[in-house]
């Protein structure tokens, strides 16, 4: 049986820059503007788009227009109603191709997205918690006022699959609901709230460290494989990463094990034109060291960073590129045929399942749910959502 988990593992594909060659301008065919939706103005997601949009400028006289969106909804709305080209999404893409949680909805649905690029980079993905409260491991979250995001799945998500590694569940600590991912911090700087997850390097994490509360960050053991098998049961796209860049005092010299997996993750809808999406990757490439420096966690653009072997199939332009520099290979591409076969089955699945689909909302989701597991088990995939 394929398992969809095969794709966590990392291609470990050895890569210089310097083997792409020199970039011409006129090799680039992009748009005189673009519009992009990303997370909330405060986040690493948005100042990152904001460094690839100055080197799209400077270099193409491309002119970026970027949409902040404080939760999935507003961020990922345009790009289903071809309102925007790309999303600088986090992990709710995934969940948009696979059609779960806030997709597991009438209006939505999985959605035919493809990968442009993606960071991974010495930040990680992890729990913020208040300095002043001694956690140091997930499992001392139990008690704890914990930050629900309404409308933001993907963080919540996360937040789930920490007290997962901890052994807890939302019924072990206090939830505490707020509108958006920034609120949240405001409310742990008030002392409302005690946690709130998010990137290492975010500056409301930055924030909260120079107030007087501090910040922590939970240690996840590499070597606990309970633990671990806890989180990706609820989270597959997470791996063991060692920090090295973060609010507090987190450096290469202070390392924090923890966990991470690509943020932002910049996607598009499959039918983006391929002169864009094949002039967007190279660009990102090969003009690599305009920008890396720009924003914090854009050195994860580099190509040693991509893993070509995830979750998400990549856009059809962009395997052009990957194949053109020599970094594609045949069991890659098994990969990326296994995920698109996946996708299409899901978006057949959908478009029958509507048909008599119950009226009712709830039903309506619970009945998905069980058609969208029963059509990827007979075709031998791992529904991994229930």
């Amino acid at each position: 049986m394929r398992q969809l988990s095969r794709s966590l593992i990392v291609a470990a594909v050895p890569f210089t820059l310097i083997s792409i060659g020199t970039a011409q301008a006129a090799e680039v065919e992009l748009p005189r503007t673009m519009a992009w939706t990303a997370y909330g103005t405060n986040s690493s997601g948005y100042a990152q788009a904001v460094a690839i949009g100055n080197m799209l400028q400077n270099h193409y006289g491309t002119s970026v227009r970027i949409l902040p969106g404080d939760n999935d909804v507003s961020r990922m709305t345009p790009l289903k109603q071809g309102r925007v080209d790309l999303c600088a999404c986090g992990i709710a893409s995934y969940y948009g191709a696979e059609g779960v949680m806030m997709f597991a909805d009438r209006d939505w649905g999985p959605q035919p997205i493809r990968v442009i690029t993606t960071s991974t980079a010495s930040f990680g993905l992890s729990l913020a918690v208040a300095g002043d409260l001694d956690v140091e491991t997930p499992a001392d979250l139990a008690g704890k006022r914990i930050a629900y995001i309404r409308g933001d799945d993907a963080l919540n998500k996360g937040t789930e699959a920490y007290l997962a590694f901890g052994g807890l569940t939302w019924d072990d600590v206090e939830r505490v609901d707020y509108p958006g991912y920034a609120r949240s911090f405001d409310g742990i700087i008030a002392g409302d709230v005690d946690a709130s997850f998010t990137t290492t390097v975010t500056p409301p994490a930055q924030q909260l460290a120079s107030s007087p509360r501090g910040i922590s960050w939970p240690v996840l053991d590499p070597d606990d494989a309970e633990g671990w098998e806890r989180m990706l049961a609820v989270a597959p796209y997470f791996q063991p990463h060692e920090v090295t860049a973060g609010a507090g005092n987190v450096s290469a010299d202070n390392p924090v094990p923890s966990a991470s997996y690509p943020y932002p993750i910049v996607v598009a809808n499959q039918d983006l034109d391929d002169k864009v999406a094949y002039g967007l990757i190279k660009a990102l490439q090969e003009n690599y060291d305009d920008y890396k420096d720009a924003a914090p966690g854009a050195v994860g653009y580099a190509f040693e960073y991509q893993d070509l072997t995830w979750v998400l199939p990549f856009h059809d332009a962009v395997v052009e590129y990957y194949e053109e520099i020599g970094e594609w290979t045949d069991d890659i591409q098994a990969h990326q045929d296994e995920l698109i076969e996946r996708q299409e089955l899901l978006l057949e699945t959908w478009d029958g399942f509507l048909a008599d689909a119950p009226d009712d909302e709830d039903e309506f989701r619970e009945a998905w749910m069980q058609a969208r597991a029963a059509a990827l088990r007979n075709a031998g995939f791992d529904p991994i959502f229930e």
